[in-house]
């Protein structure tokens, strides 16, 4: 038989529809987030999968993916602190500030970079900072993307920003030399940035600290806020991880829910309240707190506030229904 019913026959039955959760993906090297998120939706069964902070093509590891309801609760993974195991290049700058740019300055490091002017430098670099993000990046610029107008071959300006770099660790340094027989320096470190910061940057800015070039070659996202490597996943280890009828496993919203917020324990009546969207009796956390029912269940995300003078804690986010 030949025609759009031999074409729609010859499909792959579809994939049952995954529970809302968090899926956490090692992601492999080469994979864009957006390609990670495509393979999720298809091992998922739905398109309502997004991701929490995108990681570059080259950059493997940690990449937090919502499926069904769960992708209300990234807009909060997005904002968490994040770690990585990272190689930096002192020797030579590139276009990107990573390895899959163009070579701009091969300044290298001969006998200038030891190992009390690059402590000074890391140094320089850790805590509270302004950084300007790498021209090779997501930000808007009038409207338009930093990369696309980088790649149009437009100059892009980019205005520093506040950051924090609560960790930078310099695990170790080797020497080496390209091809191009520049005499490099490889340095081993291992990062923990607030949101935003951007460790190909940190790359740059190191280089330039000690007088010359610097870009990544290696990155890998050990962590993202309460998740990390040891709970991730390959693609293929999450695909083969599904139950026999071929539904993909998550990690359900109350333990999403757990590893990035405090918990707060709800009566029946108050998680009947909170399904109707009603307000509660405040708790005394600061910030945003996840609201498990008597079932274990996740029902909102909680606010302290005042109302009318009385202390309250009203829902900022409903993820379950009120009973019957």
């Amino acid at each position: 038989m030949s025609g759009p019913l031999a074409s729609t026959e010859q499909r792959p039955p579809r994939r049952p529809t995954a529970p809302d959760g968090f899926l956490v993906v090692d992601k492999p090297a080469g994979w864009t987030s957006h390609d990670v998120v495509g393979r999720c939706r298809r091992l998922a069964g739905t398109r309502k999968v997004g991701h929490a902070g995108t990681l570059d093509p080259m950059a493997t590891g940690v990449l937090v993916v919502g499926v069904g309801r769960a992708t209300k609760l990234l807009t909060y993974v997005v904002g968490a602190d994040k770690a990585y195991d990272a190689t930096i290049r002192l020797g030579v700058a590139t276009t990107t500030d990573d390895a899959e740019g163009e070579t701009v300055e091969t300044a290298g490091v001969g006998e200038g970079v030891d190992d009390a002017d690059l402590a000074r430098a890391v140094a320089a670099l850790t805590g509270d900072i302004r950084q300007v993000p790498t021209t090779v990046s997501a930000i808007k610029v009038d409207g338009r993307r930093a990369y696309a107008r980088a790649r149009a071959g437009e100059d892009v300006v980019l205005e520093a920003r506040p950051v924090t770099v609560s960790r930078f660790d310099v695990l170790g340094s080797r020497t080496a030399t390209t091809d191009d027989g520049v005499a490099v320096l490889d340095v081993d470190v291992t990062v923990v940035v607030s949101s935003g910061t951007y460790v190909r940057a940190l790359a740059r800015d190191l280089g330039a600290a000690l007088g010359t070039g610097g870009h990544l070659t290696a990155l890998r996202r050990t962590r993202v806020g309460g998740y990390d490597l040891a709970g991730a996943s390959t693609l293929e280890e999450l695909e083969a991880q599904a139950d026999a009828d071929g539904v993909l496993a998550t990690l359900p919203l109350a333990d999403a829910a757990r590893a990035t917020f405090p918990v707060r324990e709800l009566t029946a009546d108050e998680a009947r309240a909170l399904g109707y969207g009603q307000w509660v009796p405040a708790s005394g956390d600061r910030g945003t707190v996840a609201a498990i029912g008597p079932d274990g269940t996740l029902v909102a995300l909680l606010e302290d506030t005042r109302r009318r003078g009385e202390a309250l804690a009203k829902p900022v986010l409903v993820l379950a229904p009120a009973d019957g």
